[in-house]
């Protein structure tokens, strides 16, 4: 039998650092990454046979958890039909008319096929209406690995302009995104003082969910919109981990805030590759075929994701799991802090919804510069030793934790019964 430093080893001969997304190669908590093989519920089991209790839960996708027979069924019947046709579906239309109704914000929408897809659409959709070149985004606030949004942003005072995020993105691709600190919310007014004709878009999580979970402060959102409204300029919620997981019409539905475009992913496209970017209908109607916005991709509404996608979505309406989630994370959190609490642990636990983060810090978690300060060296010992006992974390202390409906009382027990005996 293959063992997970195995397929780990074969995998990097193959592939560049042995994963297909950065972060599950462990580097931020050491050791082997864990090669799944299945999942059912709230569990995951590996390729040596050891069953964990999934808090990843693929990024925040799985508001059901693992292989929900409804959406197997779905995805299964659409496959039997055909896997891509590259040609219109009235899958597609059902879809969009599902989001069209519990989305505050969107009188239209275009599938695509990631959150990366999405949010570079709406990019270019904003610049493309407005015929503004900035972008103001936040750091911490993760929209994607397109050039234009892996702009570096400055610690303290106003944005840094113009620094490439990553190499391969050069000067020019950054030089119109302003990077400034989730929550400052007077950083960005000064930036609209000084640059207000030229801003095209504010982007935000509206829940920072990719710095661990980083809830906005009262009035930041507010303030966005207040800001966008006066200047002429877009506010895009990016909404791929927050829509259909805060609650059934997202974070503008919980807030009470209406964005201009959103962008949308995970969760509505039940385990499946699909994403969305919807907004104003005279906004949306700027995209090819209707005006010169051009967007494409053979397969965006592909039939399988889209099966997919309307059976976790009718779910998520006719079950309104939203009241049980919140549930069984409050039980979560509350036995998590006292476990901590009993070890004498500085920490800081915060939480939207059913997505939640644990930081070793006195706290409070507003922006990235606080999840940096936090120890991050316990937070790696705090994931080996759940994962000994059963536990699957994300392997960082930048990610989210989230839970699904599987989740129970057995689970809350189990995680809160490990963190109990860590010591850090």
């Amino acid at each position: 039998m293959a063992t997970n430093e195995d397929l780990f080893a074969r995998a990097r001969g193959v592939i560049p650092g042995g994963v297909d997304s950065p972060v599950r190669a462990y580097g931020a908590v050491g050791g082997t990454p864990r090669f799944i093989t299945r999942g059912e519920g709230a569990y995951v089991w590996d390729v040596e046979g050891n069953r964990y209790v999934d808090l990843v839960q693929s990024w925040g996708a799985l508001l059901f958890g693992h292989a929900r027979r409804e959406i197997v069924e779905a995805a299964t019947a659409a496959a039997g039909r055909g896997t891509s046709f590259g040609a219109p579906t009235e899958g597609e239309i059902e879809l969009a008319e599902r989001i069209v109704a519990a989305v505050p914000g969107v009188d239209l929408v275009r599938f695509v096929s990631s959150g990366t897809e999405a949010t570079m659409s709406a990019i270019r959709l904003a610049r493309g209406v407005t015929a503004r070149p900035l972008v103001i985004a936040f750091d911490g606030c993760y929209h994607g690995h397109s050039d234009a949004l892996l702009a570096q942003g400055a610690g303290s005072g106003l944005a840094t302009f113009g620094i490439p995020g990553s190499p391969g993105v050069t000067d020019g691709a950054a030089r119109d995104t302003v990077k400034v600190a989730y929550n400052d919310l007077e950083a960005v007014g000064a930036i609209f003082a000084e640059r207000g004709e030229e801003v095209a878009c504010v982007i935000v999580e509206p829940v920072a969910a990719n710095m661990g979970v980083v809830p906005p402060a009262d009035g930041f959102l507010e303030g966005l919109r207040d800001l966008c409204s006066r200047f002429g300029a877009l506010l895009v919620f990016d909404e791929v981990i927050t829509g259909f997981r805060l609650a059934f019409g997202g974070a503008q539905a919980a807030f009470g805030i209406r964005p201009d475009l959103t962008t949308l992913g995970k969760v509505m496209g039940g385990g499946f590759p699909c994403a969305a970017f919807g907004g104003r209908g005279d906004l949306m109607r700027h995209l090819a075929p209707d005006g010169p916005v051009y967007q494409a991709g053979t397969l965006s509404g592909n039939p399988v994701a889209v099966a997919a996608g309307i059976a976790t979505l009718d779910l998520a309406r006719d079950l309104d799991p939203y009241p049980g989630l919140e549930a069984t994370a409050t039980a979560m959190i509350d036995g998590l802090t006292d476990a901590f609490a009993v070890a004498a642990l500085p920490v800081t636990i915060e939480r939207a919804g059913s997505m939640f983060s644990v930081s070793f810090t006195a706290g409070p978690v507003r922006d990235l510069a606080d999840v940096r300060a936090a120890d991050h060296e316990r937070f790696a010992a705090l994931f080996h030793h759940l994962l000994a006992h059963g536990v699957l974390l994300p392997p960082s202390g930048y990610e989210l934790w989230t839970i699904g409906t599987a989740h129970g009382d057995a689970e809350v027990d189990q995680v809160v019964t490990a963190a109990r005996t860590f010591a850090g």
